[in-house]
């Protein structure tokens, strides 16, 4: 019998961490949690945003450990991961993030573990790839960090796009001049997400929830 799916699909785990930790219901104290830290394998930079990310999950009380997909075998993630209660996927490019997933097998894991009712919460890039299409995130710099990358297709374990860190100063220019305009047809169904939001998604219902209310 098949579970009911549970995810969090934050834009910043740095800023809702606690507050999922809370909403799981049991004690994350518990909980060995994967921090799948992937996504800014490429990026440059002192990546603080990356520290920030790891410290709100420990701020939750998460028993966590850093992972990389890269280079890894399907085999090699399931024996990994045979004793894991969460994982989550962290940010940065999601381009090469879903590269890595594909390459190494974690796709059809992944699908497995969601199926099964364990936890999955993204952060932004890990949130982005849970969707039915990567196009609406689309920047060719960042795509160019993925050669091997044959298109753009999400996983589809949700049918709604991630539009992460709306309203940050960082991104304004961006979403502004390029990604709304690049996004302003019907194809695909979107959620911009501040970040002080997360997705809870429970079987096939999903809820917006601000951190901050």
């Amino acid at each position: 019998m098949r579970e009911m799916k549970r995810l969090y699909l934050a834009s910043s785990i740095d800023r809702t961490g606690v507050d999922i930790g809370k909403d799981i219901g049991r004690d994350p104290k518990k909980l060995k949690l994967a921090f799948i830290s992937t996504a800014a394998e490429i990026e440059e930079g002192e990546k603080k945003w990356l520290k920030d990310d790891k410290q709100g999950l420990e701020r939750a009380g998460f028993n966590l450990f850093e992972y990389t997909i890269t280079g890894k075998t399907p085999e090699r993630i399931k024996e990994d991961f045979k004793d894991v209660d969460i994982i989550h996927v962290n940010g940065g490019n999601e381009y090469f993030l879903m590269q890595e997933v594909i390459k190494s097998g974690f796709d059809r894991f992944v699908n497995k573990w969601v199926d099964s009712g364990k936890i999955y919460i993204g952060s932004s890039a890990g949130s982005i790839i849970m969707g039915p299409d990567m196009g609406p995130t689309y920047t060719k710099e960042d795509i160019e960090r993925a050669p091997e990358l044959k298109n753009l297709k999400g996983l589809g374990i949700v049918d709604f796009v991630i539009l992460p860190h709306w309203g940050q100063n960082h991104f304004k220019d961006f979403y502004l001049q390029y990604r709304m305009k690049h996004n302003y047809k019907p194809k695909n169904k979107l959620i911009l997400l501040n970040d002080w939001q997360f997705v809870k998604v429970e079987g096939n219902m999903y809820k917006i929830v601000d951190v901050r209310d």
